[in-house]
């Protein structure tokens, strides 16, 4: 029996919405909002779960595709584009895919979240395989251009990974792991890019993290893999590497250039004494877990 679609149900709460003064709008908002962690917690088991196929798949060189329509398509763009400075990941590793295209991000095409050739095209012109994993977010679970490449994806035996914000949808049937935050009413009926577009960001973001911190990207909390690509991301990692080893702020800045401004090397140098060859060997050993790198360091020397 088809479920019923709570983001879709009118919210008893705020039927007198429209005659409420600015404060009172926005304290209702913030006290909906409370619930919206509980409902990421509630998910947490499977997100867990995600992440781990996540990995395997990075690991054989697999690439990461988030799929979505309006608010949901716009936010697995914002944090696929997001990645490529934080973690250096390569632009086509992490790939966000929104139906209606780039003019979408800036112009309301909803009417392409029924195009199911389209991304169908798409997954075919990027050459999908079963090394890869696919991401379809849609907040009511039913979205025919995320089901649709789900069933692609499927068909290639790809990892498949379903976000929405309601109980027992259609995506979660037939993904691999089928997240579900699962927000209640909207403040405005229907309007999903309020709680259900802020559960499906946390996710978003857990998913990236988490996945980007298990394959080496961070040491301790401290990124270490950035883009040094501005005089802010430099600042960076000059105190990152000053977090990491108790160096003055000036040590940290000529060792970091010293090193060619990469941050894992220089870090992995000042701590262990090695040469540049012995990061490069013991890092490549450990798949570029810094903490790893070291530990294989002192076992063999």
């Amino acid at each position: 029996m088809k479920k019923h679609r709570t983001t879709e149900t009118s919210n008893e709460k705020s039927l007198l919405l429209d005659e409420w003064s600015s404060f009172e709008i926005v304290q209702f908002m913030n006290q909906e909002d409370d619930g919206i962690t509980n409902a990421v917690k509630e998910a947490l088991p499977m997100i867990a779960l995600a992440v781990d196929g996540m990995v395997d798949r990075w690991k054989l060189g697999g690439r990461i595709f988030v799929i979505g329509a309006g608010t949901s398509g716009r936010l697995g763009v914002v944090d696929a584009v997001e990645l490529v400075p934080t973690f250096s990941i390569e632009e086509d590793r992490w790939i966000g895919i929104l139906a209606g295209g780039y003019e979408a991000m800036w112009t309301s095409l909803e009417e392409t979240e029924d195009d199911e050739q389209l991304i169908q095209s798409a997954l075919e012109n990027y050459g999908f395989s079963a090394r890869d994993v696919l991401i379809g977010v849609t907040a009511s679970g039913s979205t025919p251009f995320v089901l649709a490449a789900i069933h692609y994806g499927n068909e290639r035996n790809g990892l498949t990974i379903g976000i929405s914000n309601n109980e027992s949808t259609m995506l979660s049937s037939i993904c691999d792991y089928g997240i579900e935050a699962i927000t209640g009413p909207e403040v405005i009926r229907g309007s999903t890019r309020l709680k259900a577009g802020t559960a499906q960001k946390m996710v978003l973001n857990m998913l990236s993290t988490a996945s980007m911190v298990r394959v080496g990207k961070v040491y301790r909390n401290e990124m270490v893999d950035m883009k040094l690509i501005n005089n802010k991301l430099v600042y960076r990692a000059v105190q990152t590497l000053m977090n990491a080893t108790d160096l003055s702020e000036a040590d940290a800045a000529r060792i970091l250039k010293e090193n060619d401004h990469n941050l894992k090397v220089s870090i992995f140098r000042v701590l262990t004494g090695g040469t540049k060859e012995d990061s490069l060997h013991y890092l490549g050993e450990a798949d570029g877990h810094i903490k790893h790198a070291i530990q294989l360091y002192y076992q063999k020397n």
